[in-house]
């Protein structure tokens, strides 16, 4: 019976384990949400920058809110093994259960470490961009925030060709009229 019991606390505390992580999952989803806000207060204020790296941890902390649910554990093979470890069964099903659970122990470490790893890498632009128009569009903010600065890529235009124009003419008549006289 000293298996049964060893199997039952690893049943106990894989359990424990998916409610923390469950409630690591809520919190992620809190903390995207005030992250949500403080990019629209950043753009109402003008300062996209600030805007841009509160979307980024608002993606970071999403990103970190599907791996705490990829983690937890399915509630149908929880109770299938509880099920299993409560029926007194051979002595193989419970050496296999425990093999399978120590499998997932170790599963669930290298989950834990990758999803770490995952977190720390840069978010892509698009993402921010489009989180950052997805923000205004809610909000009503008119911000542009995945184009070009108007002042960056100048294209004449037909007035300041018009103006160049009367000043070419204007220096033309003046050059005419100093060698009349």
């Amino acid at each position: 019976m000293g298996n049964t019991e060893k199997l039952l606390n690893q049943i106990m505390e894989l359990k424990f384990t998916s409610k923390s992580l469950q409630r690591q999952s809520k919190k992620c989803e809190k903390e995207e949400k005030s992250e949500k806000l403080k990019i629209k207060k950043a753009m109402e204020k003008g300062n996209i920058d600030g805007a841009r790296i509160y979307a980024e941890n608002a993606i970071r902390k999403r990103t970190e809110q599907m791996n705490y649910l990829r983690l937890r554990l399915s509630p149908r093979r929880r109770r299938r093994s509880s099920r299993h470890a409560s029926q007194d069964g051979h002595h193989q099903q419970v050496h296999g259960e425990h093999r399978q659970f120590v499998n997932m122990e170790v599963q669930a470490e290298f989950m834990e470490s990758a999803m770490a790893g995952s977190t720390s890498l840069s978010t892509p632009e698009g993402e921010v961009n489009s989180l950052m128009q997805q923000v205004a569009d809610d909000y009503g903010l008119e911000v542009s925030v995945g184009l070009p600065q108007p002042a960056a890529h100048a294209v004449p235009t037909k007035e300041s060709t018009t103006e160049k124009v009367d000043e070419d003419d204007l220096s033309r008549r003046l050059a005419e009229l100093k060698a009349r006289g």
